[in-house]
């Protein structure tokens, strides 16, 4: 045979073993998956009964909340991989919030793990708000103290009324939209008055802001920028009392309030 009958068989010959490696891969891979995922499952029971033993009296069994905030939602599940972040929050707790540590293995984290990053898949590709989340769930408050804190130490009659703006809110919400605006308010932006060196003022709502550059969108739609150490900005956010107030609001203090805003029907 000729040399150049000799390359092409070897190129033939490479491309057959190719093939091959290529398809025992496939195989492989495919015969482990149904492993992989039977495994994931089980860890995930696993961690339900434990989660429920050891977090369900205050996340709730379901971990949508209770006591303690939702963890289905939650940035932390959100950025964990096998436990990294996840784990040395049970072990250490929080007790500035009023979480104990748990003394729970790395094996018991791990399934904890695979509990809530199941419930966040399902939440996510959920088509609608998870039937775990009755009004039962989030009325776990006392609205008396919601009322109190309202129109005392929470200072939001100062801007809302219940015979005002408020009135019927309850009616026109679903229970954890309405718990959703209370604690984060949309649709009234923050607007800016730009005094420019030269005297001229330019005024419109803030699209970006840090410590370095603010820019606006002014009346005519145009996206202005400019350097803070060359201007003089002065902030009209209207609502900058409600983000003030979110860094101060105890878990108490949430259900309290969400639960008299259900009233207000």
């Amino acid at each position: 045979m000729s040399g150049r009958g000799l390359s092409w068989c070897w190129r033939a010959t490479k491309f057959v073993m190719l093939f091959a490696f290529v398809l025992l891969i496939g195989l492989k891979n495919s015969a482990a998956r149904p492993q992989a995922d039977a495994d994931d499952k089980a860890a995930a029971q696993r961690g339900r009964k434990q989660f429920e033993q050891s977090c369900g009296f205050c996340h709730g069994a379901d971990a949508t909340g209770a006591r303690g905030p939702d963890l289905v939602r939650s940035p932390l599940v959100a950025h964990d991989l096998k436990g990294n972040e996840i784990g040395p929050v049970i072990r250490q707790g929080r007790p500035d919030k009023g979480m104990p540590a748990m003394p729970l293995s790395d094996a018991q984290i791990l399934d904890v793990a695979a509990f809530l990053h199941a419930r966040s898949a399902e939440a996510l590709h959920s088509a609608s708000v998870p039937k775990e989340y009755p009004v039962e769930r989030l009325l776990t408050g006392n609205a008396e103290a919601g009322k109190t804190f309202f129109n005392g130490a929470g200072g939001c009659n100062k801007c809302h009324s219940a015979a005002g703006d408020l009135a019927g809110i309850a009616g026109k919400h679903s229970p954890i939209d309405l718990e959703a605006r209370m604690l984060y308010p949309q649709g009234k932006h923050a607007t800016a008055v730009v005094t420019l060196p030269s005297g001229e003022q330019v005024q419109g709502e803030v699209r970006h802001a840090d410590d370095f550059v603010i820019a606006v969108r002014d009346a005519s739609g145009w996206y202005r920028s400019f350097r803070r150490d060359r201007v003089k900005v002065e902030l009209q956010d209207p609502l900058a009392a409600h983000r003030e107030l979110l860094e101060k609001l105890t878990q108490a203090d949430v259900h309290n309030l969400f639960a008299y805003l259900e009233t207000l029907k």
